[in-house]
């Protein structure tokens, strides 16, 4: 056997190994996604007990947990605006076991902070869009602010009286705050709280001239009678509070875009698992139960695949950078 001969073979020998690998590899992932999951799977939340996150992913983990086969475990993990509960699913191994509620900050955050443990793009792999969400005005009902006008007048004819709490820096809540500042020009005082369970705590407490909730901790909260509901954001009235106005019925430009709900594993997930986990995800939210307990909460059932999320993402993050120069909103660091 001359020297190019045997060279040839070398090489014929080296490639069908390294087909065999391959084959092997995705015979694996393939196992792998069929028996998926073996083990309980965490579901980290990025805010704290109590919150809109948290109510949302214990409804939504019990439900996943009849899907998988497995018992999926909420776990709290808050802090940052949520960059402490995303920067740890982010560095998670990628086997599908540890998996992020992913909320509006995780792509909001980035405008704002640079040392993030996180990029929102890079580090995850997107499962699945599960709702959309809004943020409501509200004020303390025994005040004499009736309207969001109202609010506008009172903080231009009071400058350094007014305040507004929202449920975290980078939140849609602080955005929403700011452009009202912006467009007004107005200094409603930014008031951040770590999630929208102490935030409606200081708000019933007294301790607020109004707030920007997010709408599904804020929910159980907005019959009560010393809440007074201005307004929501987004495109259209909420189903939960079809009374009340979208700031944009009421002449507010830019408060239209909404807040979303989904799942985001760590990048390097299998595909196999991705899609198992999505398809799983999409037949929880299509459960007549489950749309009513969404609503319920104030939300909009939006069920989109893993692209459909990854596309939506992208172009949020768009918009929420635009509004922050918009309306020149700034965080101390």
């Amino acid at each position: 056997m001359n020297s190019l001969h045997k060279r040839l073979v070398k090489l014929s020998v080296q490639a069908l190994a390294v087909l065999a690998l391959g084959n092997t590899a995705l015979a694996t992932a393939a196992t792998d996604a069929a028996s998926y999951p073996q083990k309980p799977v965490k579901l980290v939340v990025a805010f704290p007990a109590g919150g809109g996150s948290d109510t949302l992913g214990r409804v939504l983990g019990a439900k996943l947990a009849e899907r998988l086969g497995q018992p999926v475990i909420v776990e709290n993990k808050a802090g940052a605006s949520g960059a402490i509960g995303a920067g740890a699913v982010a560095h998670s191994a990628p086997d599908g076991l540890t998996l992020l509620l992913g909320t509006t900050p995780v792509i909001q955050a980035p405008v704002f902070y640079k040392d993030l443990p996180y990029d929102p793009f890079r580090d995850f792999a997107p499962v699945g869009r599960i709702a959309l969400s809004a943020d409501v005005l509200i004020v303390p009902s025994d005040s004499s602010i009736k309207s969001v006008d109202q609010l506008v007048e009172a903080a231009q004819k009071n400058p350094g009286t007014y305040n507004y709490g929202s449920y975290g820096n980078a939140t849609s809540g602080h955005m929403h705050g700011e452009l009202l500042n912006y467009q007004k020009k107005i200094d409603l005082l930014h008031i951040p709280y770590k999630g929208t369970g102490p935030l409606m705590q200081d708000f019933l407490g007294g301790r607020l001239t109004s707030a920007l909730p997010e709408i599904v901790g804020a929910r159980a909260h907005l019959s009560n009678p010393k809440v007074r509901v201005l307004a929501v954001s987004g495109e259209q009235r909420l189903a939960a509070l079809p009374d009340t106005p979208t700031f944009t019925e009421l002449g507010y430009v830019d408060f239209e875009p909404n807040g979303w709900y989904g799942i985001l594993a760590p990048a390097g997930t299998p595909k196999e698992i991705v899609d198992k986990l999505s398809t799983a995800l999409g037949e929880v939210i299509a459960l007549p139960d489950m749309q009513t307990q969404l609503i319920g909460m104030g939300l909009t059932p939006a069920y989109g695949n893993a692209k459909q999320l990854s596309d939506w993402m992208h172009r949020d993050a768009e918009i929420w950078a635009r509004m922050a120069k918009l309306g020149n909103i700034q965080i101390q660091q």
